[in-house]
């Protein structure tokens, strides 16, 4: 089976009534909000799973534009509190929304949500097509999803919706200059989470429970290596391996112990030391030549495989 590859980008399109998208400034213009970042992941058939962070700093003060009909749902990770806000759905005033920041609350978008924006809002917004839940459940050999469990425009606490709402803000923020391997598996397992947790969804994989064959793993490796920045898609990676991007990522932790994008960020920590050990080369031009964003990128990964700054580690081999 083939997949897209996936894509990440920060939201700079104006918004069209005739074309929107929701996600990035699109659904931000919703709200009244700009310059929304945003990243998309394409690695499931026919559907792609994207994450947006949503600030309303200056409230319109009127209910927010519906986005079109679609079966699909958005599920918004609250950064503030937010309390008293009116939550309406195709068209009705069903109730007001009390969540607190840390909480999340699940949209239909097929009833058409809107609120009334009065007050300033953060949030992280996640777009969720019933088709990529489907797709988990076809790969799990799972029923498929009728409906999530919830109730509307009441919030609930998750503590995986949260870690990865807040692991993924540095990508939203860094654009472009995002790891797109860590976003596509950030996102994959976002909506994973959400058909076990919501959905019913429960796992009996087809595919055998063990790793990668030894052409696999090579072939993995040799393209996560051959970009050190990280920007080789998920999808095009299981692909050349044969495998589905949820099943390549389970049989890649199996045979190496730790995700795709962990294993790139070890491989890159090992090419600095080489790097560090020869004296020739700053500390950014490295950074640079590994892969990393910057090289305060470069220190805090190093720091966390190492223990120690790059600069420090250097000094100390050299006496």
């Amino acid at each position: 089976m083939e997949y897209t590859d996936s894509r990440i980008t920060v939201g700079s399109r104006p918004f069209s009534s005739s074309s929107r998208r929701p996600y990035g400034n699109d659904l931000a213009a919703n709200y009244g909000a700009e310059d929304a970042p945003f990243a998309v992941t394409r690695s499931l058939p026919l559907a792609e799973i994207a994450v947006t962070e949503i600030k309303v700093l200056r409230p319109i003060g009127r209910i927010s534009d519906p986005l079109p009909r679609q079966d699909a749902y958005m599920i918004v990770f609250e950064l503030n509190d937010v309390q008293g806000l009116e939550y309406w759905q195709e068209g009705r005033y069903v109730r007001n929304i009390n969540v607190r920041a840390g909480e999340s609350i699940i949209h239909d978008l097929r009833r058409e949500p809107a609120v009334l924006i009065d007050r300033p809002l953060h949030a992280i917004h996640w777009f969720v097509p019933k088709a990529a839940l489907n797709a988990l459940a076809d790969e799990a050999n799972a029923p498929h999803i009728h409906e999530l469990r919830y109730e509307p425009g009441v919030g609930a606490s998750d503590a995986i919706i949260g870690h990865m709402s807040v692991a993924l803000l540095p990508a939203l923020r860094a654009g472009e200059q995002s790891t797109q391997l860590f976003v596509d598996h950030v996102n994959l397992a976002f909506a994973a989470h959400i058909a076990e947790a919501y959905g019913g969804v429960r796992a009996t994989p087809r595919e055998s429970k063990g790793g990668l064959a030894q052409w696999q793993e090579r072939q993995a490796k040799d393209m996560l290596l051959a970009s050190l920045t990280g920007t080789t898609p998920l999808a095009s990676i299981a692909t050349a391996c044969g495998l589905s991007p949820s099943h390549f990522a389970r049989a890649f932790r199996n045979s190496t112990g730790m995700p795709p994008y962990a294993w790139l960020n070890r491989a890159r920590v090992e090419r600095a030391m080489v790097l560090l050990g020869q004296r020739n080369q700053s500390l950014s031009d490295i950074a640079f030549e590994c892969g990393f964003v910057d090289q305060s990128h470069f220190t805090r990964v190093f720091v966390s495989h190492i223990g120690q700054a790059p600069g420090a580690w250097r000094r100390k081999l050299f006496g």
